[in-house]
């Protein structure tokens, strides 16, 4: 086939020496994204043991417990953007050498953590390392593999972040089933020293040729308006009331601080991020359909523990394996998500995939505490299709609308969104959650002694705690629980699945259609046709 006159011709972006070793690239960075996926879902698993007096766990509290968590969130979501814009100025490979060892060297402590407090703290530095691993993972991605190949890697990047979600309260359940508390973090440190030496030998260095001058004020409006936003999200989730001045203060200052950060990047003559690729209706319903997804898939990732291990008495472990089904349907279909856009077209694939998530929410109205394990891993499987044909598409929508030398500006604008969309469904899902059981659990109250009543109506967990000190008298309590979270639950589910389906509008009204017939899809073109990857 001749090529027509004056058609642009390709130019290889990658080195032949780095493009015969892509494949075991992925491979190490697929690695190292794992376990920091794997660690946000792990801590969830050992709340209940590191609650527990010395020496079988830290003695925590609830606010203590929450912090553990929530430290990392903090930190990882505030630094997600800054870490994204330092790969591109000095080298990617460095950035994620120096996130991985700082990961790794953060879970060693917080493995010999003494105190709930040394914990918090060195859940705090996992945190910082892994806000400079993840972006950095996408960022070499896009310069180890030519365009063509991208939306495949990326379907398979995509995927191992479904395996993260999964494996994370499997093997958080099988260790704590043999080893103390602290292993579920000392088993980073291992993996790191293995990702570490194959890091060294197979990734490349990449970084933005020209990448201007340093934009400080924009960096720190960044790391502020995030950190800020983000605390008042997860306050927000922890009263479970969003109109309580310690959270509208931080999410409103967060708010009106990054709105100050897109005033002067639009100012700046060297940006951090060029905030006019916003204005791209394709760019912009990509990061907003990242966004509600994670904020619909979180949510629900969050009462469906609850659901599992508190009505239907499963272990962790048993719960963790429940959700393999999602797993294994973004493992199967992410990948191969990359030909059906090339049939369909990235709108029609994604509207599809938000719709079958929708579904798959909406399907918990139906749980009951008799529902067929069955039913439960076929609603799983649908979740983990419809995501498997959503993620990737719109990461590569993202991705691919940037220049390459621009990839760790890319992928931390993906890594943010889906990152604040998750820890707002946490919030705002796990807040409907908590307001209703509440309401639906006071009026069985009155046989539980008055000083504990509103400590028994702070959640399923507390009530069932004081249901079990109350002996054969605590009986029908627990069954009003068990009726209690199911309402809620199914509540909370209808939210979740209309949060998706607005993601459904929104990608089906702008994300790019098929191109007619003989027309190649519409790509950015690459600024720097030199190689980028070294």
């Amino acid at each position: 086939m001749s090529i027509p006159s004056g058609a642009p011709v390709a130019v290889p972006q990658v080195p032949e020496a780095v493009h015969r070793r892509r494949w075991a690239i992925l491979a190490v960075l697929m690695f190292s994204l794992l376990i920091v996926v794997l660690d946000n879902s792990i801590l969830n698993v050992a709340v209940k043991t590191i609650a527990s007096p010395s020496p079988t766990g830290l003695g925590a509290t609830q606010s203590e417990l929450e912090w553990a968590i929530n430290s990392y969130t903090l930190v990882f979501a505030g630094l997600l953007f800054t870490a994204g814009l330092l790969g591109d100025r000095i080298g990617r490979k460095k950035v994620l050498l120096f996130g991985i060892v700082l990961f790794g060297l953060g879970s060693a402590l917080a493995a010999m953590s003494g105190s709930p407090g040394e914990l918090i703290t060195w859940r705090a530095v996992m945190g910082f390392g892994a806000a400079f691993v993840m972006p950095a993972t996408l960022a070499v991605l896009m310069n180890v593999f030519e365009r063509d190949e991208q939306p495949k890697a990326i379907g398979i990047w995509a995927g191992s972040v479904g395996l993260g979600i999964a494996i994370g309260p499997i093997t958080g359940g099988l260790l704590l089933e043999h080893f103390w508390w602290g292993s579920i973090f000392l088993v980073n440190v291992p993996v790191v020293v293995v990702a570490l030496i194959a890091m060294v030998i197979l990734v490349p260095d990449s970084r933005d040729p020209k990448p201007g001058r340093l934009d400080p004020v924009g960096v720190v409006l960044s790391i502020i308006g995030l950190v800020l936003l983000v605390y008042g999200i997860i306050r927000g989730g922890e009263l479970a009331d969003f109109t309580d001045a310690s959270v509208l203060l931080p999410v409103i200052g967060g708010l009106a601080v990054l709105v100050v950060f897109v005033l002067h990047e639009k100012r700046s003559s060297s940006p951090a991020i060029d905030v006019s690729y916003f204005r791209k209706p394709a760019f912009s319903a990509a990061v907003a359909a990242i966004a509600l997804v994670f904020f619909a898939l979180m949510g629900v990732t969050f009462f469906s523990a609850f659901y599992m291990q508190s009505v239907r008495g499963w272990s962790a472990l048993q719960s963790g394996l429940l959700i393999l089904p999602l797993a294994i349907a973004q493992m199967i279909f992410a990948p191969r998500a990359r030909l059906v856009v090339e049939r369909f077209g990235a709108r029609a694939v994604c509207t599809v995939g938000m719709l079958l998530v929708a579904g798959g929410l909406a399907a918990f109205v139906l749980f009951d505490a008799t529902t067929p394990v069955w039913v439960m891993c076929v609603v799983f499987f649908v979740q983990g299709t419809g995501m498997a044909h959503v993620m990737p598409p719109v990461t590569v929508a993202v991705m691919q609308a940037l220049p390459r030398e621009k990839a760790g500006s890319g992928s931390a604008v993906n890594n943010t969104f889906r990152q604040v969309g998750g820890a707002l469904g946490i919030a705002v899902l796990g807040s409907v959650l908590s307001t209703v059981y509440r309401g639906d659990i006071e009026g069985h109250l009155d046989a539980v002694p008055a000083a504990a009543r509103d400590v028994a109506g702070e959640s399923i967990e507390a009530t069932l705690g004081v249901a079990e000190k109350m002996g054969p008298a605590g009986t029908p309590l627990v069954a009003a629980a068990h009726d209690a979270f199911l309402s809620a639950m199914h509540v909370t589910a209808i939210g979740s699945a209309c949060v998706a389906l607005v993601g459904a509008i929104v990608v089906a009204l702008f994300l790019p259609g098929r191109p007619p017939a003989g027309q190649p899809p519409a790509q950015e073109e690459e600024a720097v046709p030199a190689r980028a990857a070294r």
